[in-house]
């Protein structure tokens, strides 16, 4: 973050790491969509002025986390079924062509299996918030077989936008627990040296795992 010549963080600093705060507390599903956060208590939290707040409602805003309504303030956005459908053609384009690429033996396929062994044993707590964190690092782990910071920025810009959409959602089980397995059909087939067909198991999880949040989203407007 940039300081002034007294080594003071600068108003926009401060207000990229109250934004960064708050990204976090959707991420954790702290703030879920449809939400209105207060901007009192919020300012009070973070320790900043409501003026830096709005500054980072704005940032949030332009990525899509935030709504702002004049008159009315801010809420946490509620992701249409157009968004949904637009998320995962990025993961699509992103994942499975980075899976298609990888070279074998990779590092990141030790953090894919982690993710995998993380994920089991919170199926056996029947701890379904932490299983879906595992989901969550077993696919930052797919993005990371590419090497490419750039590619790793855009991809948690995007989680935290799936967030989001798994936030509509009130049951994990529900949500998470058909992928256990299918993460550890690709991390095995990964790990295996078959990174095509890897892609190709990582494509038809990504189309089905659409197909469920989209039933999901139909249901909850029936």
């Amino acid at each position: 973050m940039s300081t002034d010549a007294d080594g003071a963080l600068t108003p926009r600093s401060r207000a990229v790491g109250a934004a960064e705060q708050l990204r976090a507390a959707i991420a954790a599903a702290a703030l879920r969509p449809g939400d209105r956060p207060s901007e009192a208590r919020l300012a009070e939290e973070l320790g900043v002025s409501r003026n830096t707040l709005r500054e980072a409602f704005r940032l949030l805003a332009a990525e899509g986390l935030l709504v702002h309504e004049p008159h009315k303030g801010v809420h946490v956005a509620l992701p249409t079924m157009a968004a949904v459908i637009d998320i995962y053609r990025v993961r699509r384009l992103i994942e499975v062509n980075v899976m298609r690429g990888a070279l074998p033996r990779h590092p990141s396929g030790a953090e894919m299996h982690a993710a995998v062994e993380a994920a089991h044993a919170a199926r056996e707590r029947d701890d379904w918030v932490a299983v879906g964190t595992a989901n969550h690092e077993f696919h930052r782990a797919i993005v990371r077989l590419a090497d490419s910071p750039r590619l790793e920025a855009v991809y948690a810009s995007l989680q935290t936008e799936l967030r989001l959409v798994f936030g509509m959602i009130d049951d994990p089980e529900y949500l998470h627990g058909p992928y256990v397995e299918e993460n550890a059909r690709i991390a095995a087939t990964y790990a295996q040296g078959r990174v095509a067909e890897a892609a190709s198991l990582l494509e038809a999880y990504l189309d089905s795992s659409e197909r469920l949040i989209l039933a999901s989203y139909a249901r909850a407007r029936a």
